[in-house]
């Protein structure tokens, strides 16, 4: 397991046996996905794991970039005689990896210098002709759909397509259905402190395994630390938690008549595991959350019915 990164979750596992040898290549990747769900560890595994692990790792926010000189703070500058006064964070990153965080923040006014600087490795700092090379690998992070950006002419396309010769899609929480629990438990031990461990009643947990999660495991983190901080050593029961983690337990509480003519149940359970798939096209953890099972139950009653 690569430090930082927990889970058992099919989709998960899949990325994180893809991570080593990715981290091994000089390719530039793009990891994609929502907010809170670990893009910047995934990047560090990426530097931990690759031949530069023992340079910097220099991780540039380009939604906290300056407004002014912005090309200073990136690449440098120099003084009239050609030295170099003030090393950018580029320079800096000499030997090592540059993390490119919320990437489709970076203005448009230095998108062109940003992919000269993929494509050569080169810079170009104020106030000097001359152009500087640099030895760094590029990885870049997204919450937002650049493909869209690109093609609306928001994003340089020659600069999205630079960037993803190695795309990474990282899953959201609410994909990862078989990590809830682990998660939960991993957490609550951590924000326990000298306190007994907080725990969840069957009712709670399935409220928070239907829960969609937006902040994906950011939220789930803060999550864990008010529940220790809030209710020490408690059982959760659904009343301890927000209003909007509780939707499926009132669908749940819902009373379903039978008809008089009854009905033949494995029929019916077939129908709402078919529907689930479909819904979820094809995705397991995601039909599993529909149906309001694990997904180990769900893939019995798949085996079950020969689907």
């Amino acid at each position: 397991m690569i430090k930082g990164i927990l889970g058992q979750s099919p989709e998960l596992m899949h990325l994180l046996r893809t991570l080593p040898m990715i981290a091994l290549s000089e390719a530039s990747v793009l990891i994609q996905g929502e907010t809170g769900t670990g893009k910047e560890l995934i990047a560090q595994a990426l530097h931990s794991e690759s031949r530069r692990k023992d340079k910097p790792l220099v991780t540039i926010n380009c939604a906290a970039l300056p407004e002014d000189n912005i090309e200073v703070d990136l690449f440098g500058q120099c003084n009239a005689e050609g030295e170099v006064i003030h090393r950018g964070r580029l320079l800096a990153a000499e030997g090592g990896t540059i993390f490119f965080d919320n990437v489709e923040s970076l203005p448009q006014s230095v998108q062109a210098k940003v992919l000269r600087f993929l494509e050569a490795g080169e810079c170009q700092l104020q106030g000097c002709h001359r152009l500087q090379t640099v030895d760094v690998r590029i990885v870049a992070a997204s919450s937002a759909d650049l493909q869209s950006l690109a093609d609306a002419g928001r994003f340089r396309r020659d600069l999205f397509y630079r960037l993803q010769v190695v795309p990474i899609l990282v899953p959201p929480l609410r994909e990862r259905t078989d990590d809830i629990l682990m998660l939960l438990r991993h957490f609550g031990r951590e924000f326990a402190g000298s306190n007994a461990v907080v725990r969840y009643n069957k009712q709670a947990e399935h409220c928070l395994l239907t829960y969609a999660w937006p902040g994906n495991i950011r939220e789930l983190i803060n999550f864990c630390q008010r529940m220790a901080l809030l209710h020490p050593g408690k059982a959760i029961q659904p009343d301890d938690l927000s209003p909007e983690m509780m939707p499926e337990v009132a669908a749940g509480n819902q009373v379903f008549t039978l008809p008089p003519t009854g009905i033949k149940l494995a029929q019916v359970e077939l129908d709402l595991i078919e529907q689930a798939l479909e819904m979820a096209s094809g995705n397991r953890s995601k039909a599993a959350r529909l149906l309001g099972i694990s997904r180990d139950t769900l893939l019995y009653r798949m085996q079950k019915h020969a689907l």
